[in-house]
C-alpha cells in the first residue's frame, strides 16, 4: 500500500472520530424545546440586558420578541453603545410604547475596555434581577424562551445557562459555513460536558447568557475578560472555574438570529475573534489550518487524483463529511441541499484564520465598529 493510501485511512479514523463525537455528545444536550414550560408563577426578578452599537436596522424586531416573552417578573436594559446611526430613534419610540423599556446610553468607551464587554457590564451594574440574561439585539426569541430557561435553571440549580442559537435565512454556503463553525466549536468546548461539575469543559453563548448576580460579581464581572473579542465564551469559563453549576442547552425554535446577510460580511464579522481563539498564537493558528487543510481540503483532492486503491479512503472521508452536514442540516432544520457547499467552506475557514491573524499583526491589534483595539491590550485578557 502506498503511503497516500495510509494518510487516506488517518484522515478517514479521524473524520469518523469526530462525526461520532459530535453526534453522541449532541444527543447528550438537552433541548428547550424538551423543557416543560412552568405554570404562571412568580419567578426571580430577571434583567435582560442587551447592548446596541448601531442596529438600527436589526433591533426592534429583537426587541419586540423579548417584550412578547411570557416571563413577568423581568426587566429589559438595552444599553445604546455610541451608536451613529438611528439607533437611538428607535430605541426612543419603542420606550414611548413601552414604558417599562429602560434605554441607557453610552457616549465614551473607557480605555482598557472592548466596546460589548463594557456595555454589558454597564447594564449589570445598573440592573435590579436576581440574574442577567446576556443576549445580542439581532436575536429573535420565542415567547416561552426564558419561563422554560428559568425552570431548568431552577429545577436544576444551575447559576449559568446557555442556549445555542438557530441560523435563519441566507445562501447555502453561508448555512454550510454556520454548521462548520458550529461543529468546531462542538468539538472545541464540547458543551455536552458542561453540567458536569467534575469536567472541566465548559460554555458561553452571546445570543443567551443567563447568569446568576450573585456568581457574576463573584468573578468579578466583565473586568476579567474586558479586552476579549469572545467575550460570551470566556464569560462561560470563568463561571466554571468559579465552580459555578452550568449547562447548555440546543435553543433550535426559541433563539435564533439572521447571522449575516453575506458569506464577506461573515468572514469580516469573524476577523476581530478568529485569532483570538488561538490566543493570539501562530502556532495554534497553523495548527488549526493543518487540522482543516487535512480533514477538508485534502480528502476530496485526493479522492480525484490519487490511484485507485489510494482514493478509497479519501473518498470514505468525503462521504464522512457529507453524511455529517446532511445529518446537522436535519437537526436544525436546514435544507441538507445544502451539505454539497461542506466542501467549500474549508477554504472559508482557512482564509478566514490566517487572514485574521495577519491583519491583526500587522495592525497590531483589532479594528471593531470604529475602534482600535491594540493587541498587548487584548493579549491581557487571555483567560
Amino acid at each position: 500500500m502506498s503511503p497516500l493510501f495510509w494518510v487516506g485511512i488517518c484522515c478517514c479514523a479521524a473524520s469518523l472520530a469526530i462525526t461520532l463525537e459530535v453526534m453522541t455528545g449532541m444527543r447528550r444536550m438537552t433541548r428547550l424545546r424538551d423543557v416543560a414550560v412552568p405554570p404562571a408563577e412568580s419567578g426571580p426578578l430577571v434583567s435582560i440586558v442587551i447592548p446596541a452599537c448601531n442596529e438600527a436596522a436589526t433591533i426592534e424586531p429583537a426587541l419586540r420578541s423579548v417584550l412578547a416573552m411570557d416571563y413577568a417578573n423581568r426587566e429589559i436594559i438595552v444599553v445604546n453603545d455610541r451608536s451613529t446611526d438611528g439607533t437611538a430613534d428607535v430605541l426612543a419610540r419603542l420606550a414611548a410604547e413601552h414604558p417599562a423599556l429602560r434605554i441607557l446610553h453610552i457616549t465614551d468607551l473607557p480605555a482598557g475596555w472592548l466596546g460589548k464587554s463594557h456595555a454589558l457590564q454597564y447594564g449589570a451594574e445598573r440592573a435590579n434581577g436576581d440574574y442577567l440574561l446576556f443576549t445580542d439585539a439581532d436575536i429573535i426569541m420565542e415567547r416561552t424562551t426564558l419561563s422554560r430557561a428559568m425552570h431548568h435553571v431552577r429545577t436544576h440549580g444551575l447559576e449559568h445557562l446557555s442556549i445555542l442559537f438557530e441560523h435563519i435565512g441566507g445562501s447555502g454556503l453561508l448555512n454550510a459555513l454556520f454548521l462548520d463553525i458550529c461543529a468546531a466549536l462542538l468539538l472545541l468546548y464540547r458543551p455536552w460536558l458542561a453540567k458536569n461539575p467534575r469536567s472541566r469543559q465548559f460554555m458561553g453563548v452571546g445570543a443567551f447568557n443567563l447568569v446568576k448576580t450573585s456568581a457574576y460579581r463573584a468573578i468579578g464581572r466583565h473586568r476579567r475578560i474586558a479586552m476579549h473579542p469572545i467575550d460570551d465564551i470566556m464569560l462561560g469559563k470563568l463561571l466554571k472555574r468559579h465552580g459555578c453549576r452550568q449547562d447548555c442547552l440546543l435553543g433550535n425554535g426559541f433563539v435564533s438570529v439572521h447571522w449575516y446577510e453575506t458569506v464577506g460580511q461573515c468572514i469580516n464579522g469573524l476577523m476581530k475573534n478568529s485569532f483570538a481563539l488561538y490566543n493570539y498564537r501562530l502556532s495554534g493558528m497553523a495548527a488549526g489550518v493543518l487540522f482543516v487543510f487535512f480533514l477538508g481540503v485534502l480528502p476530496p483532492w485526493a479522492a480525484v487524483f490519487a490511484d485507485n486503491t489510494a482514493r478509497l479512503p479519501f473518498l470514505a472521508a468525503v462521504a464522512l463529511r457529507l453524511l455529517s452536514f446532511v445529518n446537522g442540516f436535519r437537526e436544525t432544520g436546514g435544507n441538507p441541499a445544502y451539505a454539497a457547499w461542506s466542501l467549500a467552506t474549508p477554504y472559508v475557514a482557512i482564509y478566514t484564520s490566517v487572514t485574521a491573524a495577519i491583519r491583526t499583526i500587522r495592525h497590531n491589534g483589532i479594528d471593531w465598529r470604529g475602534t482600535h483595539y491594540p493587541l498587548d491590550e487584548l493579549k491581557r485578557s487571555i483567560v
